[in-house]
C-alpha cells in the first residue's frame, strides 16, 4: 500500500489530465472535499483520508486500486 504523499501524487496526476496547469495540494483538497488546513495536517501526519478518496474515486469512476496500490 502506498503512503499518503504517493497517493496525493497519483491524485494530482489524475487531476492534471484535465488541465494544462500544475495541480497543487489545494486543488486535491478541494477535490476530496477537505479543507486545505485539514489536508496539510493529514499530509504531515501521513494519515490517509480513505473515505474521501474512495468517494472521489467513485464519483470520478476511477479505480481505487490504482490509487492505493502499485
Amino acid at each position: 500500500m502506498r503512503d499518503f504523499k504517493t497517493i496525493v501524487q497519483e491524485l494530482k496526476f489524475y487531476l492534471a489530465e484535465n488541465v494544462e496547469e500544475k495541480v497543487y495540494d489545494k486543488e486535491v483538497a478541494d477535490a476530496l472535499g477537505i479543507s486545505p488546513i485539514n489536508f496539510a495536517t493529514l499530509k504531515r501526519r501521513n494519515s490517509i483520508p480513505y473515505e474521501q478518496i474512495i468517494e472521489f474515486c467513485y464519483k470520478e469512476e476511477l479505480c481505487c486500486s490504482e490509487v492505493f496500490f502499485d
